[in-house]
């Protein structure tokens, strides 16, 4: 690992043979040690450099995750590489096997936890791109600058698909559709692997099987759902990312139907191992074992925790540290646990650390780590993903503003600052960072004597709104920014100042008072007014809807959020970006989604309200320009169940200027044997098409597709189905597999 670009990393010497030799020549706390991690930082309980040494001299830990690291260090690559480098050399000079350690983090929108890396938008503002290719290369990118100040381990791709827009790790995923969140979770795993003869970094697929869900919208809370939804909307993901290939699999912290994933055979071992075919590394989130005995209450003691969890099928407790690896030392003596079950998870730990070199060099050039994590292109990725995921949710002719506006009012909380608009699993201080934000964007193109600038409100609290209105009455346009601040899963870590239960929280997804205040006001003035949304996850403005003429979602857009923004809002970028999940018009319209289950309406369906009502729904993105999509057409009218079916639909500009569409493909399935969702997403293509042009655009759908799931089976059934794409539909028979 000692180039900075991983581009001459010898191919690993390691073989099966060797493993094997180095296992026979274990002790059995050398090889439990492998299994086991510890970290470096102040995560629950502080742990010091010199501690995690400690402990991988003393305990044979074989896992160092630095979460510290990226914030002790924040300003500095090239300390971070030292740091990894010395971990790895005490590793390699201090122990008896010399067994290099992995390094994992969480890279979950770039190496966002260390100032000025390429911090790209979040998954869900990369969904809104509908496009594999970049979200591939945003990996890659993603892989390369980790990898260069040390990591060996990323915990991404998350393949969980979002069902309850009140969750707060929505941003995070890839949306609410199936078959978007699996494929751009295989591609952003392809660029974060590197290649079989280049391997950059170890990608994680998280968190299996099922997390999207959590009751009331609560992290780790249950997930209560049918086998059938368990099948259809959770686990396609997961098929298709292991598909494409990770090296590690994650178990989710929630219980489904009452087995927690970390302590559950069924899920891990059955159905991961078996049925899957996984056989890489399984590694518990972070107190996922602990969680065993602390909550859900199925283990009375840490050392049961340990039991359930490895003879459940995990691999590595990921920061059990030295109290796990002696848990585990004791069941074995016990005879609770075999040795040989032991040893099969070492020799997967063993095996992922050969693949990626480690065993050959596990070392990186920190001198060239600053210059690694900050190439200009790798910014202008993040740029243009930045711009690409822009949708323009709401045009009543205000936008795209004029350059030549003398007076433009920017305000909001989220305006002027890049702590929010890089948004959570990034840097936590929000002093010096690297980026562009909205006002400052702005004034890049109108000039910054052109730009009044008047924060008007907190996320929370109330500033000076009279200045802001003032400042709107005198203004030629106003840009009101608001939405969500830095949060972790349950809206924490509470460093913010805020109370448990203040906004953000899972209780409200509409603006809070102070930010309804300030759009209210401005709004009022008269001034031509743009609401643009910085934020996690779907929110419900209803009012803005009605009121306001302009409304952009730019989600959490990274480091140059500020630039995709100012350029949309312009007119120098056409906006394309299409939602990758539903906006509910509130928090009593759910569940929202575009998938839901069919179901009679015994009132009648005139008195009945519609069942799938967003304000704005899965797929909405407006341009400036004009398209039409037309001509529907597949490659036959029937098939058989194992056929493809090639799906192709006309795209016409019909407007004044270029512009760049993206489709989304729908099937219906006319009768089956279960119920099924009114409509599944099977497909999505994009186009640039030049003012006055067409395009064809071509989708594949194999049949499995279309498949029916229940209860351990999915088959696909004869029938009829329906494609949907906009307005045009295309009707197709499906054969029984003997005609």
């Amino acid at each position: 690992m000692g180039s900075d670009t991983q581009a001459d990393r010898p191919l690993p010497t390691v073989s099966a043979a060797d493993i094997d030799d180095l296992l026979e020549s274990m002790t059995l706390e050398e090889k439990v040690g492998q299994l086991v991690g510890t970290y470096v930082g102040h995560m629950g309980a502080e742990k010091t450099l010199e501690d995690a040494i400690s402990e991988i001299v003393d305990d044979h830990v074989g896992s160092v995750s630095p979460f510290g690291i990226g914030i002790s260090t924040r300003d500095d690559p090239k300390l971070a590489a030292e740091t990894a480098n010395r971990l790895q050399r005490v590793a390699i000079e201090e122990t008896q096997h010399g067994i290099p350690i992995h390094i994992p983090i969480d890279a979950v929108h770039g190496h966002a936890y260390l100032n000025g890396t390429t911090v790209f938008p979040h998954n869900l503002g990369m969904a809104a791109v509908r496009d594999p290719e970049l979200v591939e290369r945003s990996g890659e990118v993603t892989g390369r600058e980790a990898a260069a100040t040390g990591a060996t381990v990323n915990y991404g791709p998350t393949c969980d698909v979002a069902r309850d827009q009140r969750w707060g790790r929505v941003f995070e995923t890839y949306g609410e559709s199936p078959y978007l969140c699996g494929e751009l979770a295989a591609a952003e795993a392809r660029g974060l692997r590197g290649s079989a003869d280049n391997p950059t970094i170890a990608a994680t697929a998280k968190h299996f099987p099922a997390y999207g869900q959590p009751t009331r919208g609560e992290d780790a809370s249950v997930v209560e759902i049918s086998e059938s939804t368990f099948r259809r909307d959770f686990l396609p993901p997961f098929e298709r990312v292991l598909e494409a290939g990770v090296d590690v699999v994650m178990p989710c912290y929630n219980s489904i139907d009452g087995e927690p994933a970390h302590g559950s055979k069924r899920f891990l071992t059955s159905l991961l191992r078996d049925e899957l075919g996984f056989d890489g590394v399984v590694t518990s989130d972070w107190d996922g074992v602990e969680h065993l005995h602390q909550y859900h209450r199925t283990a009375d003691s840490r050392r049961t925790a340990a039991w359930q969890a490895f003879s459940a099928g995990l691999d590595l407790v990921s920061v059990g540290g030295p109290s796990y690896a002696e848990e585990v030392c004791e069941l074995v003596r016990a005879e609770e646990l075999s040795e040989k079950r032991i040893d099969r998870s070492v020799r997967r730990v063993l095996k992922l650390k050969a693949r990626l070199g480690l065993f050959d060099d596990p070392y990186v050039d920190a001198e060239s780590a600053t210059e690694a994590v900050s190439r200009e292109s790798h910014r202008e990725m993040s740029l243009d993903a930045a711009r690409e995921s822009m949708t323009l949710l709401k045009n009543d002719g205000v936008l795209p503003l004029s350059e030549s506006l003398d007076d433009v009012l920017v305000t909001g909380p989220n305006a002027d600052d890049l702590h929010h608009q890089f948004g959570g699993w990034s840097v936590m201080d929000d002093a010096d960072l690297t980026g562009v934000t909205v006002r400052e964007g702005i004034e890049a193109i109108v000039g910054e004597e052109s730009v009044t600038y008047e924060p008007g409100s907190g996320i929370t609290e109330t500033e000076d709104v009279a200045a802001a209105t003032d400042a709107a009455e005198d203004a030629d346009a106003a840009v009101v920014v608001l939405g969500e601040d830095w949060y972790l899963h349950e809206f924490g870590p509470q460093q913010m100042n805020r109370a448990t239960g203040e906004f953000p929280t899972r209780t409200q997804l509409g603006l809070p008072d102070a930010q309804r205040e300030l759009l209210e006001a401005v709004q009022t003035t008269g001034t031509p007014t743009v609401l643009v949304l910085v934020s996690g996850r779907p929110l419900s403005i209803a009012w803005a809807d009605e009121h306001v003429p302009g409304i952009l979602m730019a989600y959490y857009p990274g480091m140059d959020g500020g630039t995709a923004v100012a350029e949309t809002l312009f007119g120098r970028h056409n906006p394309s970006g299409r939602l990758p999940i539903s906006v509910p018009r509130s928090v009593g319209h759910l569940p929202t989604r575009y998938n839901y289950l069919r179901h009679p309406t015994p009132i009648g369906a005139d008195e009945h309200p519609d069942s799938y009502d967003p304000l704005y729904a899965f797929g909405h993105g407006l341009s400036y320009t004009d398209f039409e999509v037309t001509d529907l057409s597949l490659s036959s009218s029937t098939v058989g169940p194992a056929g493809t079916v090639t799906v192709e639909v006309t795209v016409e500009n019909t407007g004044d200027r270029d512009g760049t569409k993206a489709v989304d493909l729908f099937v219906e399935d006319v009768v089956s044997s279960r119920v099924t969702p009114v409509r599944e997403h099977v497909g999505f293509e994009k186009t640039t098409v030049e003012a006055g042009e067409s395009a064809t655009l071509s989708m594949s759908v194999p049949v499995e597709r279309l498949a029916v799931h229940g209860r351990d089976y999915e088959r696909v059934e004869p029938g009829e189905f329906v494609f949907h794409c906009e307005d045009e539909t295309a009707e197709i028979t499906v054969r029984t597999g003997r005609d």
